[in-house]
């Protein structure tokens, strides 16, 4: 495995994910060398807009926002490989690629923990990014079909031990979110001028743990507010610095206005050294006068955030999870979920019985929002270095993370702008939509957790499933499973072939996993880093299924 060594970290953020000391190397995995080209013949650009293309070509009108009324973010994975044409007589030596997208998902709620259900027939976590990761493992499952039915057009190839299969090695698969992650990939300055919130920003503002902060992401109803700079939440997290007559100064991310004061942080616990950050400039000249506040809780047992007024006002580095209205969620936040599938691949426990390796994204695209490359950084890589003794296979990706700069159409900011002046709220839309590239019914359309239409009197029967729910996605595999004659079983399954369905349910989604699985002694390394929390964390962080 090739290594390469990160810049300074920092401080240690918390007891689970920490920084490293400047003078500390770790290893990271890296694309192998013949993926390097690939990773190299897409821009951001193009995946934003395969993405946003894809979204009003191929997802129904249900389960969109309403027009100037509502708004959603959308996620999708997309597939890069070499055309099949692709010879090595270009004369600038590039590689010709076709890009593909493979699922995609729109979304912005969660459900409070009293409305999880044991059955697994529910989402409990419809974050398009979620979304957009459970319909990627629809799309693996029906590939996996395919191989085992020997056909060419699958993406997997046999590997070296029975049972088990591998990618083919020229593929590659970018994930895109027209928003930066909910929780700590969020938490990112303030400039006091900002012509629109995505300028780049210092490195030491992404190391450093008790200055950054983030947009607000995560409450079900608020979901990433701040892209508007008119939002009553986005008012209310203006800085307002004291100026010597008395008087308060506000200043907003679309604000034109250069304050005059730096903001009142003498009564912030800093060291001398974070008091210097805060009070800083960037490269380009700009004062960080606040910062993004993340609806994302920090998880309970933990310090928590220290709530001072101005940059202080979030701890980076720290596992938060989704907020709700009144019933708290056991959902992680979505920066959370992309650094485990950074760690565990996005394939989840239950396909990991029939692969040879993890299946880990190779770059992350994000839309034009507020936004900091440290912050990506250091939510996803960064803070995940200290998770070690993996099994063969599994380590801390070096993700490459992109942002472009074209804007989701039915984003909050976007609809906003359309909107002007028009009279009503602007609310997130409560519908989620799961596209997979598969054969038979594609499309999945969801309302609190559930198909969308469904009354409670329905809850509980067949047609009441989202086709990626926990227990549909059990039920594929058990088809999977069953059109493969049991001497080609992998080991990792021959021990259950005489075991009821309902139990090995149970043991996949439960709290033992299944002993010996390379993927639960890779979990397994990820909780011993999260057990050290004086808290009992939701399973959502020890590399459960969301």
């Amino acid at each position: 495995m090739r290594g390469k060594s990160l810049p300074n970290g920092g401080f240690k953020a918390c007891p689970c994910f920490s920084f490293v000391p400047t003078n500390t190397r770790f290893m990271l995995r890296e694309l192998p060398g013949d993926l390097e080209g690939l990773s190299t013949m897409w821009t951001a650009d193009e995946i934003a807009r395969l993405c946003y293309e894809h979204y009003g070509s191929k997802l129904p009108k249900q389960g969109k926002p309403e027009p100037n009324r509502e708004w959603t973010l959308l996620a999708a994975v997309v597939k890069i490989q070499p055309t099949a044409d692709q010879a090595c007589d270009h004369s600038d030596g590039r590689v010709q690629v076709t890009k593909e997208v493979v699922s995609m998902g729109t979304g912005t709620k969660c459900i409070g923990q009293s409305k999880m259900r044991k059955s697994g027939d529910i989402l409990n976590d419809s974050h398009a990014e979620v979304i957009a990761r459970r319909s990627f493992q629809r799309y693996l499952l029906h590939q996996l079909h395919l191989a085992a039915a020997l056909k060419e057009d699958s993406i997997f190839l046999p590997g070296s031990q029975r049972g088990l299969w591998k990618l083919k090695p020229d593929l590659l698969f970018v994930f895109f979110s027209s928003h930066t992650p909910c929780g700590d990939a969020s938490i990112i300055p303030m400039l006091e001028f900002e012509d629109q919130p995505c300028c780049p920003v210092s490195r030491d503002w992404a190391s450093n743990p008790s200055v950054e902060t983030s947009d607000n992401l995560e409450a079900p109803e608020d979901k990433r507010k701040c892209e508007d700079p008119e939002s009553p939440v986005t008012k209310k997290m203006r800085l307002e610095p004291r100026t010597p007559g008395g008087t308060a100064h506000r200043q907003s991310f679309g604000s034109q206005e250069r304050g005059p004061n730096p903001p009142d942080v003498s009564s912030s616990n800093l060291t001398a050294e974070e008091l210097a950050s805060v009070t800083g400039m960037t490269p380009s000249g700009a004062q960080v006068v606040d910062v993004y506040r993340t609806g994302a809780k920090c998880v309970p047992g933990e310090a928590g955030d220290s709530g001072q007024p101005g940059a202080a006002y979030h701890r980076v580095g720290l596992l938060r999870v989704k907020p709700g209205r009144g019933d708290r969620t056991r959902s992680m936040s979505c920066s959370d979920k992309l650094a485990r599938w950074n760690i565990l691949g996005c394939q989840g426990a239950l396909l990991m019985h029939f692969l040879e390796e993890p299946i880990y994204l190779s770059a992350v695209v994000i839309g034009k929002c507020p936004y900091s490359q440290e912050a990506m950084q250091r939510a996803l890589i960064r803070r995940c270095q200290n998770v070690s003794a993996l099994p063969e296979g599994f380590g801390v990706q070096e993700v490459k993370i992109q942002q472009s700069d074209l804007l989701f159409e039915q984003s909050r900011r976007a609809v906003q702008t359309r909107k002007a002046d028009s009279p009503g709220r602007l609310v997130p839309c409560g519908a989620a939509i799961s596209w997979s590239a598969v054969p038979e019914q594609p499309l999945d359309v969801t309302a609190n957790g559930f198909p969308q239409g469904t009354t409670k009197k329905g809850i509980g029967r067949l047609q009441a499933r989202s086709r990626i729910s926990k227990v549909e996605l059990f039920r594929s595999f058990q088809k999977l499973l069953s059109s493969i004659s049991e001497d080609k079983w992998p080991d990792s399954l021959r021990k259950w072939q005489q075991r009821p369905a309902k139990s090995f349910f149970i043991q996949q989604w439960g709290s033992q996993g299944v002993a010996g699985h390379s993927y639960e002694e890779a979990a397994a390394c990820l909780r011993h880093r999260v057990s050290c929390s004086p808290c009992r964390c939701p399973p959502a962080i020890h590399g459960r299924r969301s």
